[in-house]
């Protein structure tokens, strides 16, 4: 297939319709295999997928020396192709706790040319801070990128988790391409404030968790164990009476799913790509079975009653739990 693209806002690049999001290859959840990861990424990169998306504490620096030996072991027309997001300012110990983030003008470029050793490449094409800090002002830390970029070390910036005042304040320091946040049909809080905001300054999303961790996957079962260092294991939407609710969620979209032939987690990605063009879905596929179910959502198309019906299956303020835990939750700006 031919793989249709979009652009990353007025400023930003023209980049395939869904990206890649690389954080599951790092053990976030579950069990992962470095075979298998770099052939989902090469399979990601055939498919004409060019967005791939990673940062630099996804397993503290794993992430990217795995997506750098995918791209120097992929065809040159391939690597050539990708273009690399990147979020920085994660702070963790050696035990994968967290303990904030620092978004220092001197981190951010201390940080960056870690990325760039890692990577081995010249140039991070969309750089973003993780996450706010709520002690120094979104204007210092996104100067400090926009300066990377002035020297060819960075093309474009990039935001993570902000609210509307903070993507105005970044906007008017420097041009910004994209804000990366969760939305899906269980997760449409960007829709009240933020998304809107966007637009009006012509600045695009990538959004993730668009299966929301693989809850609204279809391949969740109710009583399916996770891993302590599995993210899911901590989730509230993932615990006890949330996880039975949402799984009835889950049950109702699949009834869609299966009179239109396909899988719920391509229609819930495709219900994301139908939220309009300024939206790339990021898909946390870590095995080429799942990429290859993810691509098929490009071949999905809702009309207006699917949607209708979607959102009637699944309605916005359904879900059960928070997307985060509480002390998680308090860190997003885009929360507040």
């Amino acid at each position: 297939m031919t793989m249709p693209t979009r652009t990353l806002g007025t400023t930003g690049p023209q980049v395939s319709a869904l990206g890649l999001g690389c954080m599951g290859m790092s053990g976030v959840y579950g069990e992962t295999d470095r075979a298998e990861s770099i052939a989902t990424l090469h399979a990601a990169l055939e498919a004409g997928v060019t967005l791939l998306d990673t940062g630099d504490f996804y397993g503290m620096g794993h992430n990217e020396l795995l997506i750098s030996e995918a791209l120097r072991t992929a065809p040159a027309a391939l690597r050539e192709n990708a273009l690399l997001s990147v979020k920085f300012g994660a702070l963790r110990d050696p035990d994968g706790g967290w303990s904030g983030f620092d978004g220092r003008p001197d981190a951010v470029k201390n940080y960056a040319a870690y990325s760039l050793q890692r990577l081995g490449v010249d140039h991070i094409d969309v750089y973003r801070p993780s996450r706010l800090d709520p002690r120094v002002p979104i204007e210092e830390t996104v100067g400090a990128i926009a300066e990377l970029v002035e020297k060819g070390w960075v093309r474009h910036i990039g935001l993570s988790e902000v609210g509307a005042d903070t993507i105005r304040r970044a906007a008017a320091t420097a041009p910004i391409a994209d804000l990366q946040i969760e939305y899906a049909l269980v997760s449409r809080g960007p829709e009240r404030e933020i998304l809107p905001t966007l637009r009006e300054l012509g600045i695009a999303v990538t959004a993730y968790g668009v299966l929301s961790r693989g809850l609204i996957s279809g391949h969740v079962t109710a009583g399916q164990g996770f891993a302590p260092t599995d993210f899911r294991a901590h989730s509230p939407r993932f615990q006890g009476d949330n996880l039975q609710h949402n799984l009835t969620l889950v049950e109702s979209l699949r009834k869609i799913a299966e009179q239109k032939g396909v899988s719920v987690a391509q229609i819930a990605i495709a219900w994301v790509l139908s939220r309009g063009d300024d939206i790339v879905p990021l898909v946390g596929a870590k095995t080429r079975q799942r990429l290859g179910e993810a691509l098929g959502a490009l071949d999905v198309t809702l009309d207006a009653d699917d949607l209708a019906a979607v959102e009637d299956a699944v309605p916005a303020d359904a879900v059960a739990g928070q997307r985060y835990a509480a002390e998680q939750m308090a860190m997003l700006d885009s929360e507040r």
